[in-house]
């Protein structure tokens, strides 16, 4: 395909090739031209253009296909506009010749068709250029139509459009030609004609003033004949050109020339054009004036379809603006339409007009409007509401019977006030909490308005009102209570009005139907009321015969409708139901009979209503409450159910006794009780089989019941991807909702809710507006056939034999169109059984079952239905997987295989072909190659077969299934389905688009069969490849906007499999430009296709976007392309996200934003939060976001710049206008996801300074932290608005602000934090969530962010924190208020919800005020600025003094929410112990909804209580329960006020001790799933807190079991939990309980001595563990438990320790663990805790652990004791040797009964510490300084007989004369100071063998000073070490030897010194020893002046050096004097830095 690309033809490559590769070539060269010659050399191009014109019209006359034809054209029109023009005129006149040439014959026409192609592209491109050619060339092309046949029409109509786009004005003179040619062709029998000629005449409109002028009447009429017979793409075509000219008639869009003389319509003269194609369609007056005569004028739907699109379109393109003008007018004629009696003769008819108007009302006034003009809209209709109530009131109450209104008026005011009220509906449910100034205005009356409908006398308008109220409830959540009040009081007192009685019942089922989308819910006492009234209308309905029926109907109206609060209501009701059910139906088959005898024709259809009634109810509970349905349950359901079935034998003799009143209650019956079963297991009711069949048989086959439900059944009953096949009408398209009326098909029509109104308390599908029950006939079969399929798996295989051969027999029976209804009932009843049959994998059955299923299914294969095919080959399939045998299947294939040889039928083609595919779907390969060899010939063939288009489609889309199903067998197939679907898609005509749609899956499911091996680099892959590209050129080329999203679907799976291979540079502004089509299916395909761009190549795919739109520069802009423009891609899709209704598009785009956000935001931070902020602050409908009021306080002072943040007007360049909540909730989570991101990079998007400061070195950086305003201001326009969805985001939001910026410095201000200056907008932002009729999420909310803002510690002053911190007080009230103030709107669980928050805010303000006192009280030096010097002060004290004043009633509040927690989480088997009246925050009815607010809330709470009871030593205080209004009740924690229950202290202690202790042992057994991270760390620090008051750690002392569980847990803990925070909390909770049990050891000890003082200490019990055994019984031991933990935590961070490692060749190899500064803390801890356990063991006991305990202390030692440069000693280190000394000195070693096994032990230790030094080639960067400190410990701090030992003592003192050897300064130094401390003894027995064998050598080390002088501090600080010790022994020596020792000492330290001249040259250490030497000889000669004398008598030199020192240093004596009595400098020394003293 290279050889393509070039600028000429290479025709050499091109004469080699076959006919298809030729086409294929050609198109690619084509291809690359039309880019090639945009960017081309102007002089290249001249030189060669007259060879590429020969080479172009040479192709033009090779009958080029229409692709082809497209691209010729369209690179001929664009060489001559960017070449020379002079043979342009040559080639126009070959064209104009081709298209009069005589040749007819197929073979020339496509070369004709191109030469028309041609003309269209030239005049195009070269406009007036051609000018004066223009008049022959139409004349030409008009006269050529005349004779063309439907292709020929086609591509003329399309070529007069671009003729007439390229000339522009210029064209005038053919105007009228050309409309009188497009006239014709608009009625034209082809639809791609219809299609082309509304096109062309678009495009003439723009010019031709006359069209919507003088012709504006003709062009109507003419639109509506197009309607009829039109589908759905001339619908879009002709609505679009249609509703443009009525626009432009109404408000024009040029000023007409001088000479035109044209009359501007108003706005009601095209309102009646569109009302007299709506009523009377496109005929003539005198046709439909014959009509109306003969009384068969009913408009065909589709020209009401078509018409109802036009008035769409009309509004659309004047605009929001104009219809916001013109709102009431427009109303009132769109109204008057459904009014009139001619649109509603029939139901049907009624129904059908009422979707239309519904849609078009939704279409503008739900899609054009901004929220605020929507709430004018609502006034306006609920106005048109009041009047047309008014009017029928009026009438109805007129006693003269002259006057009055007959039923005519009060059905055409009815249908009215469906399309009002459900408009109204739509609209409030949009609006959503921002309708709520609507409801607030009584001059409308909105609620008074529509609860007046309640009592229409129209059934409909009252279900309408009905259904209204139910949209205001869940839009307005607090309204659903009031209403249900309301209603409830107003059905009570009009029991006698049928009209109230129906309107209000309906009313109060759909309410209760609304609860279930409204979170907040109702108060459980409105479902007794409910049930209440329905038992008395029940009861009551006989007293009144006029009644009786509506009555029946309310009562189990509102008993279904109950149903739907689910288990938790219903539960509480279901004796009473259970008992109501058994009551409606006969108590046994006698009573039925004699019941039959009774009964008149009323009482039956009372009866029978009731009794439908009662099914309904039923099937309600078993839809809306399963939990409850136990097998107790159902068996009590069985015996009504069981006489239901017993009625339906009786139903025909009631039919035939009673007539046809008896007919449609008994259809509804069997309805119902169809329902109900087919939900029940059908085992329960097996008894009734036979009777329930033979019924459901009768009712599939009666003749009688001519009501086809073919368009409900079947669409479900066919495989979803085959419904493609059926056309758009079934396809989710924007007109879905009025599409659906044509495909419903004229005797059923759509549903409505009078045809059932129960269906008014049930969920609405996305598609409806409201729900759409269908009439009894079409409901009944449709019942069956769902009954049918659950029950037919569970009969025998006989009686599934017979019941297949009755339904053959009767299909049979029935001729004509009764025949194909019979035989759609049928079918769809066994597809559905053999779903049931498939799911439940149950087999078909035997031959004599398979043979009837066979014949029953290929007869309906046959069907002239193409949706009874479609579902014939999916229930052929389906046979064929249930009847699970191979030769079945393939026998079955065969059929298909003979019977499409030899048919030539297109039904038996299209049935049979697509049966193939199937087959492949359900069965794979069905088994050979060679099968699918045949089966891919078959198909292939099929789909070439030109004469039908339909075969065509069938086929290919069967072929494509194949594909998909073909896996790898079908590899060798591909190559050849390429080129078939390559040279369909280059031949077949535009006009099939069905064709082309199929050509596109089959492409799609050869990329997918390819898969990731379309990378490959092979010739044979890459030419694939370019198949691959070709194809999906062409169909994105192709004018149908279905086969372009086919196109687009097949590039995303290109990408997906090989990216590098999608140009992006030409696919994304091939996505952008089709956003926003009018076709759903494209938009859903170009959303899609971004979501997948977007997850890899965000960047690139934004700036193709923004380039597309800089090159659109020549052509109009769109809407789109501005916001692409102004606001890049992201804004385009923000824009569309809020246009869009279809929900799964709007998911697509929200994940497409998001990929895109995660990607970029970062990058482009000031883009993305402009955007969020123009969305967000575009919502200026209403004055301002929300009333905020300020305090005068916050106005004063510094704080009037925050009040700008109050008013959210938005900025004068928004490109975002009103958009609507729900993309502002969006915008608003966006800004939490932008925080979230920068969070995961740069550090300084949270630090002002920092940002500050890299945006001086680069201004081109962007930091989050300098957009705080922005992110503030957000943040408050969310949480202030109207919509309460708003106000969570935004106070989400803020939330996440606070936590993240609250400890970001203020770089001005020191000492200040930057979220300080936002102090006023907070508490604004804050304020409104408090308000009393705020919902209590909202307010639940807002008690979060204000615990944290007061958490955080922005706030410095009191007054300013007090602002706040009243906020949560006011709720605290409000909590103490109890259940009596609860707010009674909502579900009590809410007040649950908010007293936990209310509760859960108090307890962390609580944690932090505690917290900050902490931090004051002790202030160490890592402290935050925050809570540093007088800045935190006044804060800390401050906020604790705010909650200490409430806090006697916070503790007790507090407890009684632990206590019901503890309750809740109770197992289910406990159940039962829960308090009957509920507890102190929850009622018992509410329980289940409440546990998940409690599981939210418990953490901080406890954590609060946890830390109160620490602040009170667990002293309680008898407080009278001060200001505790809330009744007192068992929960309060024995509190309790009467005396008989009153406990001591002691058990109050226990109590709360043990609570606290249970929930946090019970939490951290297992933590759920769901709970929060944060709770862990909760429990842990409430533990902490607990013990560390006595009373609680003695509890925990004494209980050694209890300390046992709860290290297993804490144990369990540590495996699970990896956060090291988490692992340091367990180890600290361990040392306090290890801490208790020592102290209760202690206690014991110290008792049984004072007991028993007198006594031997021999008798004394052993205390401690291990007693006199020293045995640790695990499980039961707190030791072995402590020692398993301790274990478990050095093994993980160092897994050298593990013992079985030890000795194998891992154990020591490699270098020592490098640990990461937590591991250090965990490996410390669990030393500490290690080193404290022999305390709590008896003395036998501490032998059995010693060993362990040593091994993991010097094993410690070994892995962590590294050398690192800085000498200094790591923590691990550190805390080993602490652990060290702890055990070598602890009181167990010197205990009479363990000692000598403790000396022997720690010798052993002493012994593997000496080892270590042998281990030189293991651990050579072994610190020698850590290894002598641990010896030295042993030496010093062990007993004399561990050391004293000869052969351990000689090697301790060899390895200190090594270390006295070393040449390394630290070392000297160390060494030096650990022998000072062994020295310095007492006991002589340990220091005399030291003193004797390294005395000698330091002094030999100290005499090599005076010839090498120290060079570094280090080496100096050795000295002086040396020295020192020096020191120590002459001070420790016996008076005798002193004298001796001086005699070394002083020489010495005279050698140090310096003469004058080596002093001036000498570095620093020498000079400054020479200092240290001086100091000390001055210090040391007075104290023993005989020797000095002596010294300095026997030795001259020495005293000349002395004297000499002493008189250098007399000039500055003071300042020497000053510099000797200071330390030697050792800032810079690198000298060890001992943070603890070992020894």
């Amino acid at each position: 395909m290279e050889l393509a690309h070039g600028l000429l033809l290479n025709e050499e490559v091109c004469s080699q090739l076959s006919e298809h590769q030729k086409a294929e070539f050609v198109f690619e060269w084509l291809r690359f031209l039309k880019k090639l010659l945009i960017a081309a050399d102007r002089a290249d191009l001249k030189e060669k253009q007259k060879k590429l014109v020969e080479q172009l019209t040479a192709l033009l006359n090779s009958s080029p296909g229409p692709p082809t034809r497209r691209l010729i054209a369209k690179n001929l029109g664009v060489l001559y506009s960017v070449g020379d023009t002079f043979s342009v005129y040559q080639t126009v006149d070959k064209c104009n010749e081709i298209i009069r040439s005589k040749d007819d014959s197929p073979s020339y026409l496509p070369t004709k068709l191109a030469a028309v192609a041609c003309l269209g592209a030239l005049y195009e491109q070269l406009g007036r250029l051609l000018g004066n050619t223009f008049t022959d060339t139409v004349g030409n092309l008009l006269k050529a139509m005349k004779s063309a046949e439907s292709q020929g029409r086609y591509e003329i109509m399309l070529s007069l459009e671009k003729i007439l786009r390229g000339q522009g004005v210029s064209a005038v003179p053919c105007h009228r030609d050309i409309y009188k040619a497009a006239r014709s062709c608009l009625t034209d029998r082809s639809m791609a004609v219809r299609c082309a000629a509304a096109k062309c005449l678009f495009e003439l409109q723009n010019e031709a003033v006359f069209m919507w002028s003088s012709e504006l009447e003709n062009v109507s009429t003419l639109c509506f004949k197009a309607f009829e017979g039109s589908n759905y793409d001339v619908r879009v075509a002709v609505s679009k050109l249609l509703g443009t000219i009525l626009a432009t008639a109404v408000m024009p869009k040029q000023a007409p020339g001088p000479r035109q003389s044209f009359r501007k319509s108003s706005l009601e003269d095209v309102m009646d054009l569109l009302a007299t194609g709506f009523l009377r369609g496109g005929s003539g007056f005198l046709r439909a004036s014959g009509d109306m005569l003969k009384g068969t004028s009913s408009v065909s739907r589709d020209v009401k379809v078509g018409v109802t699109q036009s008035c769409v379109v009309f509004v659309s393109t004047l605009g929001g603006q104009w219809l916001e003008r013109n709102f009431s007018t427009l109303l009132e004629h769109i109204l008057e339409l459904v009014s009139h009696p001619k649109a509603t003769q029939t139901q049907m008819d009624a129904i059908c007009c009422r979707r239309c108007i519904s849609f078009i009302l939704r279409a503008t006034v739900g899609a054009l409007l901004g929220e605020k003009a929507q709430i004018t809209a609502a006034k306006e209709i609920c106005q048109a509401v009041g009047k047309q109530k008014k009017a029928v009131d009026a009438a109805m109450s007129d006693s003269n019977i002259e006057t009055r209104v007959g039923t005519t008026d009060v059905s055409a005011s009815q249908h009215v006030l469906v399309c009002a009220l459900q408009e109204l509906g739509s609209l409030i449910l949009g609006l959503g909490t921002t309708a709520a100034p609507l409801l607030q205005d009584t001059n409308t009356g909105v609620l008074d308005t529509v609860i007046s409908v309640l009592l229409h006398p129209s059934a409909s308008a009252r279900l309408s009102a009905a259904w209204c109220l139910r949209c205001l409830a869940v839009a307005l959540p607090s309204h659903v209570s009031v209403l249900l009040d309301r209603c409830l009081e107003r059905l009570g007192a009009l029991k006698s009005c049928p009209e109230a009685v129906s309107g209000y019942s309906a009313a109060i089922a759909a309410l209760l139907g609304a609860v279930q989308q409204c979170p907040l819910g109702i108060p459980h006492g409105k479902g007794k009321m409910v049930i209440r009234l329905a038992e008395d209308l029940l009861r009551s309905a006989a007293q009144n015969s006029r009644i009786s029926v509506h009555r029946v109907q309310a009562g189990w109206l509102l008993l279904s409708a109950l149903m739907t609060l689910g288990p938790a209501v219903v539960h509480h009701h279901l004796p009473r139901m259970l008992l109501l059910w058994k009551c409606a139906f006969p108590q046994s088959p006698k009573d039925l009979d004699t019941e039959r005898s009774r009964g008149d024709s009323f009482t039956w259809l009372v009866t029978l209503e009731g009794r439908a009634g009662a099914l309904c109810a039923m099937k309600s509970f078993v839809s809306h409450c399963g939990d409850l349905l136990t097998d107790d349950v159902i068996q009590r359901l069985l015996p009504p159910l069981s006489c239901a079935v017993a009625l339906l034998t009786q139903l025909p003799s009631l039919i035939k006794a009673y007539g046809n009143p008896m007919k449609i209650i008994a259809m509804l019956f069997r309805q119902r009780l169809y329902e109900i079963l087919a939900l029940l297991p059908p085992k329960t009711y097996e008894g009734g089989f036979n009777q329930i069949l033979k019924q459901l048989v009768t009712d599939l086959t009666s003749p009688e019941n001519l009501v086809s439900a073919a368009s409900f059944l079947l669409p479900a009953l066919c495989h979803p991807d085959d419904v493609v096949l059926l056309g758009p009408a079934l396809q989710e398209t924007d007109h879905r909702f009025i599409e659906e009326q044509l495909q419903q098909g004229g005797s059923t029509g759509g549903g409505s809710l009078e045809y059932d109104p129960f269906a008014i308390c049930e969920k609405v599908s996305e598609v409806d507006i409201v729900p759409t029950p269908l009439s009894p006939a079409p409901s009944v079969i449709i019942a069956a056939v769902g009954l049918f399929g659950v029950v037919f798996p569970h009969i025998s295989a006989q009686q599934r034999a017979q019941i297949l051969e009755q339904c053959s027999e009767s299909i049979k029976q029935v001729k004509g169109s009764r025949q194909q209804t019979v035989q759609i009932h049928v079918v769809s009843a066994f597809c559905s059984a053999l779903k049931c049959l498939g799911n439940s994998r149950v087999s078909l059955g035997p031959e004599e079952v398979r043979k009837p299923a066979l014949a029953l299914v290929m007869g309906a294969l046959e069907s002239a239905n193409p949706l009874l095919r479609c579902a014939a080959a999916e229930a052929l399939s389906r046979l064929a997987q249930v009847a699970n045998d191979g030769a079945f299947t393939v026998g079955i294939a065969q059929i298909s295989f003979d019977k499409l040889k030899s048919a030539r039928d297109v039904v038996s083609r299209t049935g049979h072909s697509l049966a193939l595919g199937s087959l492949y779907r359900y069965l794979g390969g069905i088994g050979s190659s060679q099968h699918l060899s045949a089966c891919v010939g078959i198909l292939s063939a099929l789909s070439q077969d030109n004469t039908s288009p339909e075969v065509q489609m069938w086929a290919l889309h069967s072929l494509s299934l194949v594909i998909d199903s073909g896996g790898p067998l079908y590899h060798v197939h591909v190559e050849p389905s390429f080129s078939l679907v390559l040279m369909l898609l280059l031949t077949v005509p535009p006009a099939y688009v069905e064709v082309h749609q199929s050509l596109g899956r089959c492409l799609n499911a050869l990329i997918t069969t390819l898969g990731p091996e379309l990378q490959g680099s092979g010739c044979s892959v890459s030419s694939l490849r370019t198949s691959c590209l070709v194809g999906c050129a062409v169909m994105q080329d192709n004018p149908d906007c279905l086969v372009q999203a086919q196109a687009i679907s097949c590039l995303q799976q290109l990408h997906m499999f090989a990216p590098r291979h999608v140009n992006l540079t030409s696919l994304v502004p091939s996505l952008c430009v089709n956003l926003c089509s009018s076709y759903l299916s494209l938009r859903r395909a170009v959303v899609a296709c971004l979501r997948q761009l977007a997850q890899r190549e965000a960047t690139e795919v934004s700036e193709h976007a923004v380039t597309l739109v800089k090159h659109l520069s020549n052509r109009e802009h769109t809407l789109l392309d501005v916001t692409i423009k102004e606001t890049g891609l992201e804004g385009a899709l923000f824009s569309l996200l809020d246009r869009e209704s279809d929900r799964r598009l709007c998911r697509d785009i929200k994940e497409t934003l998001g990929h895109m956000l995660t990607s970029m935001a970062v990058g482009k931070l000031s883009q993305w939060l402009k955007l969020c902020k123009d969305v967000l602050s575009a919502s200026a409908d209403f004055a301002t976001a929300a009333p905020v009021e300020m305090t005068q306080e916050e106005e004063d002072g510094d704080r009037v710049d925050d009040a700008s943040v109050f008013t959210s007007k938005p900025e004068k360049s928004c490109p975002f206008t009103n958009p609507r909540w729900a993309t502002r909730v969006f915008a608003a989570e966006c800004v939490c996801r932008i925080i979230s991101q920068c969070e995961n990079e740069d550090e300084a998007h949270f630090d002002m300074a920092l940002a500050q400061e890299r945006r001086l070195r680069d201004p081109t950086s962007d930091f989050l932290v300098l957009h705080l305003a922005d992110l503030i201001r957000m943040a408050f326009m969310a949480a202030t608005d109207h919509s309460d969805q708003l106000r969570l985001s935004g106070l989400q939001t803020l939330l996440v602000i606070i936590r993240k910026f609250a400890a970001v410095p203020e770089p001005e201000f020191p000492g200040h934090v930057i979220l300080e200056q936002y102090q006023a907008s907070v508490g604004a932002a804050l304020r409104p969530a408090f308000t009393p009729d705020t919902p209590p999420d909202v307010t639940a909310k807002a008690c979060q962010v204000c615990s944290a803002w007061i958490a955080s510690g922005v706030v410095s002053d009191l007054g300013d924190l007090r602002r706040v911190h009243q906020l949560l007080a006011s709720s605290l009230v409000k909590v103490q208020a109890g259940k009596e103030a609860q707010n009674q709107l909502y579900n009590e669980s809410t007040s649950t919800m908010e007293t936990l928050a209310v509760l859960k805010a108090w307890a962390e303000v609580y944690i932090v005020a505690i917290k900050c006192q902490k931090l004051c009280d002790s202030p160490p030096k890592q402290l935050s600025k925050i809570y540093c010097e007088d800045y935190s002060s006044p804060s800390a004290e401050g906020l604790l003094n705010l909650v200490q004043a409430d806090l006697t009633t916070l503790s007790k509040l507090w407890l009684a929410a632990l206590q019901d927690y503890a309750l809740l989480t109770l197992p289910q088997e406990y159940t039962a112990q829960l308090p009957a009246g509920g507890g102190a925050f929850y009622t018992a009815e509410t329980v289940e909804h409440a546990r998940s607010h409690y599981v939210s809330s418990w953490a901080p709470i406890l954590h609060a209580t946890a830390v109160w009871l620490n602040s009170t030593g667990f002293i309680v205080v008898d407080e009278e329960p001060a200001n505790l209004s809330r009744p007192v009740t068992p929960t309060t924690m024995g509190q309790s006020t009467s005396l008989a229950n009153v406990k001591s202290p002691e058990d109050i202690n226990t109590d709360r001790f043990y609570l606290i202790l249970g929930i946090c042992v019970e939490f951290l057994c297992s933590p759920r799933s769901d709970a929060p991270m944060e709770s862990i760390p909760a429990c842990l620090q409430s533990l902490q807190s607990l013990l560390d008051v006595p009373w609680p750690r003695s509890k925990i002392g004494n209980d050694q079991a209890l300390s046992v569980e709860l290290l297993n847990v804490l144990h369990r803990l540590i495996l699970t939990r990896e956060s090291p925070a988490v692992q340091l909390a367990v180890l600290e909770l361990v040392r306090q309980i290890i801490c208790a049990a020592e102290e209760h050891v202690k206690e014991k000890r110290r008792s049984a001595e004072v007991d028993d003082g007198a006594e031997e200490k021999e008798t004394l019990p052993e205390f401690g563990e291990g007693k006199d055994t020293g045995g640790l019984v695990p499980g039961k031991s707190l030791v072995f438990a402590t020692l398993e933990l301790s274990l478990c935590i050095l093994v993980r961070q160092l897994p050298q320790l593990n013992p079985k490692l030890v000795g194998s060749p891992s154990g020591h190899g490699g270098k020592p663990q490098t640990l990461t500064e937590n591991d250090c803390k965990l490996v410390s801890a669990a030393l500490g805790i290690l080193s404290d356990l022999p305390c709590i063991c008896s003395p036998e006991g501490s032998v059995s652990i010693l060993p362990t305990i040593l091994f993991l202390i010097t094993g410690v030692l070994r892995e962590t004791a590294v050398k690192v440069p800085s000498g200094q000693i790591s923590l691990p280190v550190s805390a080993a040797l602490q652990a060290l000394k702890a055990v070598v000195s602890s009181p167990m070693a010197r205990a009479e009964k363990s000692s000598a096994a403790w000396t022997r032990l720690l010798r052993c230790a002493l012994v593997t510490l000496l080892d270590f030094w042998n281990t030189d080639e293991m651990h050579p960067e072994l610190d020698d300084v850590s290894l002598l400190t641990a010896i030295t410990i042993f030496i010093v701090s062990a007993s004399p007989d561990v050391t004293a030992v000869q052969c351990l003592q000689s090697r301790c003192i060899d390895k200190f004369k090594r270390s006295l050897d070393s040449k390394d300064p630290l070392i000297l130094t160390r060494c030096y100071q650990l022998l000072l401390s062994i020295f310095q003894n007492p006991r002589q027995a340990v220091s005399v063998p030291y003193i004797q064998s390294l005395g000698s050598v330091i002094v030999s080390r100290l005499q090599r000073v005076e010839k090498r002088k120290p060079e570094s501090s280090a080496e100096l600080q050795a000295i002086q070490e040396g020295v020192k010790a020096l020191e120590v022994l002459v001070s420790m020596a016996d008076e005798e030897h002193r004298s001796q020792l001086m005699a070394i000492l002083l020489p010495l330290l005279i050698s140090f010194l310096l003469d004058e001249n080596a002093l001036a040259s000498a570095q620093n250490p020498a000079r400054n020893l020479h200092e240290f030497a001086l100091q000390n000889l001055m210090r040391i000669g007075p104290r023993y002046s005989s020797v000095f004398k002596t010294l300095m008598a026997s030795s001259p030199s020495m005293k000349a050096r002395l004297e000499a020192a002493v008189k250098g240093n007399q000039e500055s004596v003071k300042a020497k004097t000053a510099a000797l009595h200071s330390k030697p400098p050792e800032k810079n020394s690198p000298s060890i830095q001992l943070k603890t003293n070992f020894l």
